[in-house]
């Protein structure tokens, strides 16, 4: 296909490259200006859900977010930023 369209093209080689420049740029603009916009709410990209049985308190002391992996409560033996100690 490729082969095809490089050898319909007119011009020399350069003009050819230009061409199919112009002709790639021409598929992305139509791409990202019909294409995925009309896809967009066909596709289950936006529809997350969390569980929210299994959330537990997710902040810290004060309003702050907890650290990834932190466990509620403080013990003696725990290091700052919630890593066991």
């Amino acid at each position: 296909m490729y082969g095809w369209i490089w050898r319909t093209l007119p011009g020399n080689a350069w003009v050819k490259l230009l061409i199919s420049l112009l002709l790639v740029l021409a598929i992305v603009y139509a791409l990202f200006t019909w294409v995925f916009p009309w896809a967009e709410p066909l596709l289950p990209f936006s529809d997350v859900t969390v569980d929210q049985e299994n959330v537990t308190n997710t902040t810290g002391p004060g309003g702050a977010p907890r650290p990834a992996g932190a466990t509620g409560g403080t013990s003696p033996t725990a290091l700052p930023g919630g890593l066991p100690g």
